[in-house]
C-alpha cells in the first residue's frame, strides 16, 4: 500500500493544488514504511491536474492532505483512494501517527 501526502519543506503542504512536491510512502503487508520518495507536484491546480490517474497507477490508497477543495476530493476518491483532510505538521510525524491509529494528533480527521 501506499499513502501520498502533499508537501512544502518536510512539512504537509495547507493547500494540495498547489504543493512543492508529494512525499509518497510505500508500506509493507504489516504496515512497516519500505520506502519513502518524492514525488514532483504536476502543473496546475490539483484537480485539474491528472495526480489521482498517477496516483492509482502507482498504487496510493490513502492520500493524508492539510486543506483540500471539494473538487480535488471528488477527482482523487473518484481514482479509489481515501482522502484524510485537515492533517498538519511534520510528514514523518505525521506517518508514524496515522501508522500507530493516534488520530487525536491529527488537527481534523476528517473520512471521505
Amino acid at each position: 500500500m501506499k499513502i501520498a501526502i502533499p508537501t512544502r519543506n518536510s512539512m504537509v503542504d495547507e493547500h494540495f493544488g498547489h504543493c512543492e512536491y508529494y512525499t509518497i510512502v510505500s508500506l509493507s503487508n504489516d504496515n512497516k514504511i519500505e520506502k519513502t520518495e518524492m514525488m514532483e507536484s504536476p502543473q496546475g491546480c490539483g484537480c485539474k491536474s491528472d495526480v489521482a490517474s498517477v496516483f492509482q497507477q502507482m498504487g496510493v490508497k490513502t492520500m493524508l492532505a492539510g486543506n483540500m477543495g471539494q473538487g480535488a476530493v471528488n477527482k482523487i476518491s473518484s481514482a479509489g483512494i481515501k482522502v484524510i483532510r485537515g492533517c498538519s505538521g511534520e510528514v514523518n510525524k505525521l506517518i508514524d501517527d496515522y501508522l500507530n491509529n493516534r488520530e487525536n494528533n491529527f488537527s481534523i480527521f476528517l473520512f471521505f
